[in-house]
């Protein structure tokens, strides 16, 4: 059945099928490759009459970004403690990877990643990292301006101790490292299975013994 126009069709789902077909060019040539004549083509319209939808490519990406962002949030959302969020993290990085890109991958030029609609989103899987440290988890982290975590903490509306904050930050960090190496490929090239570096990144103090 063929679809409606897109004149008929609802302004929301005309902008869940451009958000589809932008996901579809990222997939295929990362963030860069996003162009709204290019999706235009793809729905047989005209460039101008994706005004209607989006005024620029800016706008496109920021939905994209964030939509991202929440879904990361919601994947990592059942998690109990570090170790199931890290499992989480991990699963939504390998079955997304052009969206886990479009969040931390390098800066789209032009674009501005700090914006008040972007900073907000990135903080709800952050908050679900806090949540699970509650019940528990690796120390907190040497040599951290504990003035510079509760200053983060507050701007970001999140209830947590500076060590928890800086704890969070920590796994974060080695959660990102990991899950950008893994689907870049990187260690099937050395043959190993990462798995067990997720689970220490969320076990290991990290502060911890520097390595030889």
């Amino acid at each position: 059945m063929a679809r409606p126009p897109i004149r008929s069709a609802s302004a929301q789902r005309v902008r869940e099928r451009i958000k589809a077909l932008a996901l579809d060019q990222i997939a295929a040539g990362g963030p860069p490759a996003l162009s709204l004549n290019a999706v235009a083509a793809a729905l047989g319209v005209s460039g101008p009459a994706m005004y209607r939808y989006y005024r620029n490519r800016e706008a496109l990406l920021t939905d994209l970004v964030v939509d991202a962002y929440r879904d990361l949030a919601d994947a990592v959302a059942p998690a109990v403690t570090p170790a199931d969020f890290a499992s989480a993290y991990r699963a939504w990085a390998l079955a997304e990877p052009h969206r886990y890109r479009l969040l931390f991958g390098p800066p789209v030029p032009g674009y501005d990643a700090h914006s008040r609609p972007l900073v907000e989103a990135s903080q709800l899987a952050m908050d679900e990292l806090l949540r699970c440290l509650e019940s528990g988890g690796p120390g907190p982290v040497p040599g951290l301006d504990p003035a510079q975590l509760a200053a983060w903490t507050q701007a970001r509306g999140a209830s947590a101790t500076p060590d928890r904050a800086g704890t969070a930050l920590a796994i974060w960090a080695r959660l990102h490292g990991l899950a950008s190496l893994e689907i870049n490929g990187n260690f099937t090239s050395v043959g190993v299975d990462p798995g067990p570096l997720y689970a220490d990144a969320v076990r290991s103090g990290p502060g911890g013994a520097e390595i030889p």
